[in-house]
């Protein structure tokens, strides 16, 4: 039997890697002979950067930047096998894993480290940089990490407004002439969910703001905050961003890497799995094994789960997905060609210990499931969809 694990990370538990490394575990302990494909997913999020850079035969880069909340974290960049083209991780710079759970304010948590950090690329001599959107802590715009390139946002006194999201109600004019020369002659890309919009009733406020901190109120002021950063933007630049697919990933940050440098907003999936061959992986496999957080009526739209089935229903084989959490509506699954789901937890069990135990759960689980699906390989025939009862 040969299976392909192919998981994303468990935010603020487990890493994509240690994740893969889990389910292999249960897997192994019910059928020792399995042959395992551990394929630890990226989504431009959290442990992007490290993972192609393995992947690729490249390295990384470790510095301090500015974190979401104004003091200096220690982060990286990946430079990849090919030696020119750098991965920035959004995630690694203004993560929401870097913001403490007593600073959870997207009003004020800024994107700058995430421009440190193209200017660290820049300063290494990358011709093309890859900046992988994902789990952030901010709803800026992208207006901090402009601010690291070089851009000005000003007030209606002229005046450079202070980080955070909130700061965008006073947007007036952005003044670009002292961008960082350099990023004329560098091919920035970004890896989005297209699902991901700035503005409008699924704005990236509204839909995400209260996972990074914000009241129903702080919401509704971060909407409008990014709905006038849109119009600076449109009128200005002449860049209309705000309902472009991608410009809400990342809080903002690529509605504000397109209007300014231009950067194209590309779908996640498609610029970084290639990296992994994934396909021709998944077409080799018996059984598809993936992983996240939480499986719901939002993993259809650009969650790693949902691209693994699309991608193994192309090759026909069958999937399950395990997940912290079964959330409403993760019967929609079930149409995107995942098979079954089951959660990794054993019972009731506080958000601290889930954490904590996250590796144990996931192995746990995974074996729970292969042994379930041992028992379907030795029935000696189909079952009938219409039951008899006798």
């Amino acid at each position: 039997m040969k299976i392909v694990v192919a998981p994303s990370g468990f935010k603020e538990s487990l890493g994509a890697e240690a994740a893969a490394d889990a389910i292999a575990e249960g897997v192994l302990r019910v059928v020792p002979t399995a042959e395992i494909d551990r394929v630890p997913l990226v989504d431009g999020g959290e442990g992007s950067a490290v993972a192609l850079a393995g992947s690729t035969g490249g390295h990384v880069v470790d510095t301090v930047v500015t974190g979401p909340i104004g003091l200096p974290v220690h982060s990286h960049f990946a430079i990849l096998g090919d030696g020119r083209t750098a991965v920035v991780e959004m995630a690694a710079a203004a993560g929401l894993r870097l913001v403490p759970a007593a600073h959870r304010d997207p009003g004020r948590t800024t994107s700058r480290g995430v421009g440190e950090l193209v200017v660290a690329a820049l300063d290494a001599g990358c011709e093309s940089i890859l900046v992988g959107c994902g789990d952030s802590g901010t709803s800026d715009g992208g207006a901090g990490a402009l601010a690291a390139l070089g851009a000005r946002v000003l007030d209606a006194e002229g005046r450079e407004l202070g980080a955070g999201g909130a700061e965008l109600a006073r947007a007036h004019r952005i003044d670009v002439s002292g961008l960082d020369p350099r990023l004329a002659r560098v091919d920035i890309r970004l890896a989005v969910n297209p699902h991901n919009v700035l503005c409008g009733p699924r704005g990236v406020a509204r839909v995400f703001g209260p996972q990074k901190g914000a009241t129903p109120e702080q919401v509704e002021q971060l909407a409008g905050a990014l709905d006038t950063w849109a119009e600076v933007l449109r009128r200005d630049l002449g860049a209309d961003v705000a309902h472009v697919p991608g410009s809400g990933a990342s809080g903002g940050l690529g509605a504000g890497l397109l209007g300014v440098l231009g950067a194209p907003l590309l779908p996640r999936f498609d610029v970084l799995l290639d990296h992994l061959d994934l396909d021709a992986r998944l077409a080799a496999a018996d059984l598809v094994v993936t992983a996240e957080g939480t499986i719901d009526a939002q993993t259809p739209h650009g969650k790693v789960p949902a691209e693994v089935a699309r991608r193994a229903k192309a090759h026909g084989k069958p999937v399950i997905a395990l997940a912290g959490r079964i959330g409403l509506d993760a019967e929609s699954t079930y149409a995107i060609g995942i098979d079954a789901f089951q959660a990794i937890q054993p019972g009731p069990v506080g958000l601290d210990e889930a954490i904590l135990r996250g590796a144990e759960f996931l192995a746990d689980a995974a074996e729970r499931v292969l042994r379930i699906v041992l028992v379907g390989t030795r029935l000696a025939a189909p079952i009938s969809p219409v039951a008899t009862v006798r």
